[in-house]
């Protein structure tokens, strides 16, 4: 994930200065907004491929299936809490799929 943040950065990079420019030159907002972004990525795309490829690879892990699951610290507490109660009460069985009934 830090690959597509680098290669989303070095983007901004190109088209912020780029939008400014085009603004300063009295192109309108819009135009400036269109050539800043067409040349950013023209720019992007002749020269930093290896950040480009690195980027399309952690989406390409992170969107397969295969990556793990990205959990909060209060996510895991409640896992460890679900497990060592199951573990210490075996009769007990919980069931996050179900959603609970009506009160």
């Amino acid at each position: 994930m830090v690959a597509f943040l680098k290669y989303s950065l070095i983007r901004l990079a190109l088209f912020v200065p780029l939008f400014v420019l085009f603004l300063f030159l009295g192109t309108g907002v819009v135009l400036a907004v269109i050539f800043a972004g067409l040349i950013a990525f023209a720019i992007s795309y002749l020269f930093f491929q290896k950040q480009r490829d690195a980027a399309t690879g952690a989406m390409r892990e992170r969107f397969s299936g295969r990556a793990k699951p990205i959990r909060s610290a209060g996510e895991v507490e409640d896992a460890a809490a679900e497990d060592s109660l199951v573990e210490q009460n075996p009769d007990v069985a919980i069931n996050n799929d179900k959603r609970p009934g009506p009160a």
